[in-house]
């Protein structure tokens, strides 16, 4: 009687660290989803048109109107299809948390989460170095290239982007920490014994 009380205290001691885990696990999946969702969102509306004096003849500006927007480059264009895949996978994910391991196949879905996590993780990371770099080149510029910035012309472009990278890197910290757990996870399964409940 008395380890029969025992296994039932370890079980249920076991069982509230299990969903105290699931719980933090979850919430960081939200926060997660929020930032890139955020930072997708801001860099995809992200537009600026300006209008620019580029010559004077006699005493006449000749002015030409630019618009800045993240189509424009290659990088920013990655950016936002990462974030989108890191948004998109975090909320698949928080669904499949919410919903429970009745979908889990002979233990497959701790490897499977903890691949695609990783798999993300590495795509966020390449969204936002890819950025980082056209960000701080519009910033300063390439003298060596004679490139010139171009933030001094276009300020809140450049500050959007800005936010929309800060926005990234917190995702991206989050996905870093969810891709541990995953893993963690994965190495250490869940060792209750599930027949005796």
């Amino acid at each position: 009687m008395a380890s029969e009380n025992g296994e039932k205290l370890e079980h249920g001691f076991n069982e509230t660290i299990k969903a105290k885990k699931d719980w933090v696990l979850l919430s960081l999946r939200v926060v997660a989803f929020l930032a890139t969702a955020s930072a997708t969102l801001v860099m995809a509306f992200n537009k600026q048109t300006k209008s620019l004096v580029v010559a004077t003849v006699g005493s006449t500006p000749i002015t030409a109107t630019v618009t800045a927007k993240f189509n424009q480059t290659p990088a920013f264009v990655f950016f936002v299809i990462a974030n989108g895949n890191a948004s998109l996978h975090n909320l698949v994910m928080i669904v499949m948390d919410i919903l429970g391991a009745q979908y889990d196949y002979k233990g497959l879905r701790l490897a499977l989460i903890a691949i695609l996590d990783m798999m993300t993780m590495g795509l966020a990371s390449a969204g936002d170095g890819a950025a980082t770099f056209m960000s701080a080149l519009g910033r300063n510029g390439n003298s060596h290239a004679k490139w010139d910035k171009i933030c001094d012309k276009v300020e809140r472009y450049c500050d959007r982007g800005g936010a929309a990278l800060i926005a990234s890197f917190v995702g991206f910290i989050l996905l870093l920490i969810i891709a541990l757990i995953s893993i963690i996870k994965l190495l250490h399964p869940n060792r209750i014994n599930h027949a005796s409940s």
